[in-house]
C-alpha cells in the first residue's frame, strides 16, 4: 500500500480548550476530498473520543491520519503513557478512570473505546507503562 494523504497531530495533556480540534481538523480534511458521511460521522467519532482519552488519561500523543491507494483510511493514536492497567476493563461500558476535574467537565463516562471499536472497521490497542497504541482502519468503499 502507497499513502496518498498523510497528516501528523499532537495533543497536549489537560488541553480541554483545545479539546476536539484533532478531530475538526481530521473531518474537514476527509470532508474536502469526499469521503462519504456514513464513514466520515464514523471516523469522527473515533478520533474525537481517542483524542478526548489522550487528554485526559494519558500524558498528551500523537495522532496520525492516512489513506492508502487501497482506500483504506488509517488512524494511529500512540501516547506515551501511563498506559492502561486492564485493558479489558477499559473495554467494559461505563468503567473509567476519569478525573474528577474530566468529569465536572462532562468527560469521563466510560465510553470512549468501547465506542472506538464499535465504529472502526478494525481495532487494536496495546499498552504497556512506557504508552497506549490504538490503530484503527475504516474502509471507505
Amino acid at each position: 500500500m502507497s499513502t496518498v494523504l498523510r497528516k501528523e497531530y499532537v495533543v497536549v495533556r489537560d488541553d480541554y480548550a483545545g479539546a476536539g480540534k484533532v478531530s475538526s481538523d481530521v473531518k474537514s480534511t476527509l470532508s474536502s476530498i469526499g469521503i462519504p458521511s456514513p464513514v466520515l460521522r464514523r471516523i469522527a467519532v473515533a478520533c474525537y473520543e481517542s483524542e478526548i482519552n489522550m487528554l485526559i488519561h494519558a500524558y498528551g500523543g500523537d495522532i496520525i491520519l492516512e489513506i492508502g491507494d487501497d482506500g483504506v483510511i488509517h488512524m494511529t493514536f500512540s501516547d506515551p503513557g501511563p498506559g492502561i492497567p486492564d485493558i479489558e476493563k477499559a473495554m467494559t461500558p461505563g468503567w473509567s478512570t476519569a478525573s474528577d476535574k474530566a468529569r465536572e467537565m462532562g468527560f469521563g463516562a466510560g465510553m470512549g473505546l468501547p465506542n472506538i471499536k464499535r465504529v472502526s472497521d478494525e481495532f487494536d490497542i496495546t499498552s504497556s507503562p512506557e504508552g497506549t497504541t490504538i490503530q484503527l482502519s475504516f474502509k471507505v468503499t
